[in-house]
């Protein structure tokens, strides 16, 4: 199945467990909005993509809820939006399918046009990130080894992926593609989840930890770095926590830093500086899975996302081409 996807027989919105993998594969079933969002809060469900079908998604499971009065109804869909605040797509999503809503004269006309437009989001995402392979295939050349960090495949989409889909596309197209994926700690999407991706597709992978890739880009092992984006503003790019080190690294060797990402990511009118970066339990980084591996009254810093600046990368991959004069052309 896709990573997110409505279920019209049981009226639930199904989604892959990514907090399992890559131990187990299992589907889960969220009925109400409560559930929805404490999926994406722990990460069930996550990649920016992927959370604007969920907001959209959400906002149907609020219109089935049993207090249904406006207030309420504003009230909850508020509390989506909030789950994880530096994406920009989670808000995206729910507010096209409010909207949507709003065209319907009674709580089942609203949810019904909830539903086709969150249906409609999900489907632009896999056609979108087919348009991002495409354009982002051509900068990728035979034989090239690229490095990765954290996941933006299918399982960070409905789909496909951005980063992971401009590889898999190139590799449709006959060329040989090699990765390298960074572990992305401390939650560990690149190891859990990208390298997961990969070996199922049969796609050649080589997992390092997040410490080694100054080392393999020095020793001439990576030809480029592609990564995806939770929000591209006017000075740049956020993303997972990490990204800023590997851009920094390859400006220096001279590695091209690309980034994917769908227009839905583009939230341009805003600094980096008006961003909320999203702080995450210190418990991330204090127990690795149950096992402790820090003294539990150390202090913690733990982000989610960092920013690297339109200076270290090369160019932005989206569904509409290739941004390569970043400062003019975004």
């Amino acid at each position: 199945m896709r990573t997110i996807e409505w279920d019209d027989e049981k009226a639930v919105v199904k989604l892959v467990d990514q907090t399992l993998l890559p131990g187990e594969y299992k589907i889960v079933e969220c009925t109400q909005l409560d559930e929805l969002i404490e999926a994406i809060k722990r990460l069930a469900v996550r990649g920016a993509p992927a959370l604007g079908a969920a907001g959209a998604f959400g906002v149907v499971l609020a219109f089935m809820m049993k207090e249904q009065d406006e207030s309420k109804l504003k009230g909850e869909v508020e509390k989506l939006k909030k789950a994880r605040p530096t994406a920009v797509n989670l808000s995206y999503g729910v507010n096209r399918a409010w909207q949507a809503a709003m065209r319907g004269r009674s709580i089942q006309e609203m949810s019904s046009y909830a539903l086709e437009e969150a249906k409609r989001i999900a489907e632009e995402d896999v056609a979108v990130n087919k348009k991002i392979g495409e354009y982002g295939s051509a900068l990728l050349e035979d034989g090239d080894v690229v490095l990765t960090h954290c996941n933006a495949g299918r399982l960070a989409c409905v789909d496909w992926g951005t980063a992971l889909g401009v590889i898999r596309t190139a590799i449709e197209r006959g060329k040989r593609i090699e990765v390298i994926a960074c572990e992305t700690r401390p939650l560990n999407q690149g190891s859990r989840l990208t390298a997961w991706e990969l070996v199922q597709d049969k796609i050649p992978v080589t997992l390092i930890t997040d410490s080694m890739s100054a080392a393999v880009m020095r020793e001439g092992k990576v030809n480029k770095v592609l990564v995806g984006a939770d929000r591209v503003v006017k000075e740049g790019v956020f993303n997972k926590i990490g990204t800023y080190m590997h851009a920094v690294v390859a400006k220096v060797h001279g590695i091209p830093f690309y980034v994917a990402a769908p227009l839905s990511s583009f939230d341009t009118e805003r600094s980096y500086k008006e961003v909320e970066i999203e702080e995450r339990s210190p418990e991330e980084l204090l127990f690795f899975g149950k096992k402790q591996i820090a003294p539990l009254d150390v202090k913690v810093y733990n982000p989610a996302f960092d920013f690297t600046p339109f200076e270290l990368i090369e160019a932005v991959i989206t569904e509409k081409g290739v941004i390569h004069d970043l400062k003019e052309d975004i």
